[in-house]
């Protein structure tokens, strides 16, 4: 708002509009956004790949990988185990038949 003086010396008050917006020329905003769709572009090739495989295919490569090491070793691990309670259960019944204190 800016004050100004009439004719007989008193105040008026005059409200000067101005734009709240900044106006923004199309080819800068063109530019930044093709900048930013080229650097989106980079990193979705970077996580998927093109030719070579991406992060996520190489990541999930190894997940599987994983997955099969550790359904191998669940196998493992119960044979193991089956091994072990058949053992002391052995020993357990030989214990008692053969009566040794």
């Amino acid at each position: 708002m800016t004050n100004e003086f009439n004719d007989e010396g008193q105040v008026r008050r005059v409200t000067a509009k101005q734009s709240l917006v900044v106006r923004v020329t199309d080819n800068d905003f063109q530019c930044e956004v093709l900048e930013k769709l080229a650097r989106l572009e980079a990193k979705m090739e970077m996580l998927v790949g093109s030719n070579q495989p991406g992060r996520m295919s190489l990541a999930e490569e190894r997940l599987r990988s994983l997955e099969r090491s550790d359904i191998r070793r669940g196998v493992y691990e119960r044979l193991v185990n089956a091994a072990i309670s058949i053992a002391i259960s052995t020993a357990i019944a030989m214990h008692e038949r053969l009566g040794i204190r």
